[in-house]
């Protein structure tokens, strides 16, 4: 019997959670999440306006790219800026723009990495960046 009642109150929990996704089985719903004016998720407490830049979906275009191109790209210079941040070497404003101040903060991950300073986004800083 008390296995029984059990059973029941499983069954109509799962069917109480498979009636709501029936209802809107695309929409994510996470309060705490910050959105953007049209509505998509975004992992940082604040929306950057980086973040709407286009980007490839997959990592594995970037791995192709030279670092002249990777520079032009708003998005990953953000990314990049966003890792320099983390690690301590950059104290700028997340804007995508690779400046002078994002290339000293590159130079002196070099250095500390005991790498060929040149400031540039090659591939030994992406690396040590952990980026693509």
């Amino acid at each position: 019997m008390r296995f029984l009642s059990g059973l029941f109150l499983i069954l109509v929990f799962a069917g109480s959670v498979l009636a709501e996704e029936l209802r809107a089985p695309f929409i994510y719903k996470d309060g705490l999440a910050p959105r953007d004016k049209w509505g998509k998720l975004h992992q940082s407490p604040v929306v950057i306006p980086t973040d709407l830049e286009p980007r490839y979906t997959l990592r594995f275009h970037y791995y192709f790219k030279g670092a002249r191109t990777l520079q032009n790209d708003p998005a990953y210079v953000a990314a990049a800026q966003s890792a320099l941040r983390r690690l301590g070497y950059y104290c700028g404003e997340i804007d995508g723009v690779f400046g002078a101040e994002t290339s000293d903060a590159i130079a002196r991950l070099q250095k500390n990495y005991t790498l060929r300073v040149t400031g540039n986004l090659n591939l030994a800083v992406r690396r040590a960046l952990y980026l693509p």
